[in-house]
């Protein structure tokens, strides 16, 4: 319970000075629409008022369009409705794209100085599917310079901090998205995951993030790369309807998958008594943890053993420091093919922040071989991976291995005693599911002796998006941790 964690008792219950509207799940505020029971304008104007209140705490949501034309945007949206035009699910629903998408109209920063004003001219494929039914968008959620980073802060518009500890980070790359949903200043929100970019500013957030499988969000190219995007809510629900949105095949995504989304609009209500779950914890001591991080975690072991499943340590040795080695060079190879022609020009090379040289230095290092290692190593590990699912029905980890941080700090130099050699390394314990392919949910998993939240990995069998989501919604039945512990400032 709460109390054992250091919250206070009631420390659920929202502030009689915090709006209703806001206060919704998403689902609830999509079937109030719908049925007009609450107007678009009405829903824009009090989230309008609510991120005015709100996100100057937080610092999450960026590039703000002009209140009057949302306020239009949103009538026009009522107008539809009363000429029975519903277009679906988001109908007059507020949303801030992570601003490492292009969301037609507002500037694409990615936190750069250098791309700082651009405006983009077209929707990316899902920011376009979220507008298609119905959302209207506000703005954009701050991230990392280029998303490099589990720490949101940049020197175009500074850093994004923790609803719950303002002196503390909000994770990242995804962390003005993870931020602004805490604070119930928006009903959903996108995101995008290389490194654990949809888990960590979850975790830190006390929300959800859900990494999907490859080719289940759409994404141009013939490459699988480990950047994938998805759906970031406070609830199961609300999280699995935004992979209905988002998800689904598109002419442009050779790779993508091609079942039918509307499978995570349907009920999520399944046995999930008898599952087995293996618990990997901290890898048998390979990686390192800040003191109360493991137990947290293990705290939530209980609950799925609560609703029925059996959850047992995974024994089997893995070779996760090579799948770190070959991760390495994944993010290398990726990042740098991206930033390696702002590296060579001498009048941007200068702008980029040390993390982005780092990566492509390495990049400028690889060669035929390494991108083989790259190769070869991927499928090695994701055979590992494989093989335990032969063993177990899901998988548990920590989504973190470190409370959220000091938000002046750059990046964790030391965890658990051990010095970090590089900006992410105290993030490994992401690594391996991005490398693997496996889609992976953060679910809250409870508070540690400073109040500070704290998530686990869920991790299910490849392209096992809806067996996840019916866990994992089981799981929230059973610890409601998000409705019942709200950021201090909604208290």
């Amino acid at each position: 319970m709460c109390a054992d964690v250091g919250i206070a008792p009631g420390a659920g219950l929202p502030s009689s000075r915090i709006s209703d509207l806001v206060l919704l799940d998403a689902v609830e505020l999509s079937w109030l629409i719908r049925r007009r029971e609450v107007s678009c304008a009405e829903v824009m104007r009090t989230y309008l008022d609510h991120i005015d209140r709100f996100n100057p705490l937080v610092n999450a949501i960026v590039s703000r369009a002009d209140d009057e034309k949302l306020l239009e945007q949103a009538a026009k949206r009522d107008e539809e409705l009363a000429r029975g035009e519903y277009k679906g699910w988001m109908h007059g629903f507020p949303i801030a794209v992570k601003d490492l998408a292009d969301a037609e109209g507002f500037p694409t920063s990615k936190g750069s100085p250098i791309l700082a004003g651009q405006t983009a001219d077209d929707d990316e494929i899902a920011v376009r599917r979220m507008r298609d039914a119905g959302a209207i968008v506000i703005g954009k959620t701050n991230v990392p310079e280029f998303g490099l980073g589990s720490h949101t802060f940049n020197r175009v518009f500074g850093t994004t901090v923790n609803p719950f500890d303002p002196s503390r980070s909000a994770g990242g790359s995804s962390g003005g998205a993870a931020a602004a949903l805490s604070l119930r200043m928006l009903p959903v929100a996108d995101g995008s995951d290389f490194m654990g970019s949809l888990r960590n500013p979850a975790a830190f957030c006390h929300v959800l993030g859900l990494r999907p499988s490859f080719g289940r969000v759409p994404k141009p190219g013939f490459l699988s790369e480990p950047s994938v995007a998805g759906p970031m809510a406070r609830t199961v629900r609300d999280l699995a309807m935004l992979l209905s949105t988002m998800a689904g095949p598109d002419p442009r995504a050779p790779l993508g998958v091609e079942q039918d989304p509307a499978v995570f609009a349907e009920p999520l209500e399944h046995r999930v008594d008898g599952l087995r779950i293996g618990w990997l914890g901290d890898f048998g001591g390979y990686l390192p943890t800040e003191p109360g991080v493991l137990a947290v975690c293990a705290s939530a072991l209980g609950t799925f053993e609560e609703i029925g499943c059996v959850v047992e340590p995974v024994e089997r040795e893995l070779p996760v420091e090579q799948a770190w080695e070959t991760f390495l060079l994944w993010r290398h190879w990726m990042t740098g093919q991206t930033l390696h022609e702002l590296h060579a020009d001498e009048s941007t090379r200068a702008s980029l922040k040390p993390e982005a040289v780092f990566e492509v230095e390495g990049y400028l290092r690889m060669g035929v071989r390494e991108i083989a290692a790259a190769l070869t190593g991927r499928d090695e590990w994701h055979a590992h991976v494989a093989a335990l699912f032969d063993d177990y029905d899901f998988l548990v980890a920590p989504t973190a291995q470190i409370f959220p941080f000091d938000a002046a700090l750059r990046w964790p130099s030391e965890v658990g005693g051990r010095t970090m050699d590089t900006y992410h390394r105290w993030m490994e314990t992401v690594a391996p599911w991005t490398l693997s392919g496996h889609p992976v949910i953060n679910l809250p998993a409870g508070f540690g002796a400073a109040d500070l939240p704290m998530g686990v990995q869920l991790i299910g069998p490849n392209h096992g998006e809806l067996d996840l989501l019916r866990l994992a919604h089981a799981y929230e039945r059973a610890s409601d941790w998000v409705h019942r512990v709200l950021p201090p400032p909604l208290r």
